[in-house]
């Protein structure tokens, strides 16, 4: 998508030396990424104790660990 924007180009340089990056195009798509980035960290930081989960991890690795030895055994059935 093309946009016409007025940014200083004392920004622009600082953006391209702070991304490494040596296109305009390129350093504001990098700054913009890592803007969101870290909005949607803040985001999800901010949910910190507002959400309750009951997961049991145990019971979860037992049925992986299952369901490998089942497959595994499929495998030396094949052989």
């Amino acid at each position: 998508m093309r946009a016409t924007l007025n940014i200083s180009d004392d920004l622009i340089s600082k953006v391209q030396q702070i991304t490494g990056e040596k296109s305009k195009t390129k350093a504001i798509a990098t700054a913009m990424e890592e803007f969101l980035r870290q909005k949607n960290i803040k985001k999800l930081i901010s949910l910190r104790g507002k959400i309750e989960i009951d997961y049991d991890w145990e019971k979860e690795e037992k049925k992986e660990l299952k369901a490998q030895k089942e497959r595994n055994a499929g495998f030396e059935r094949i052989k």
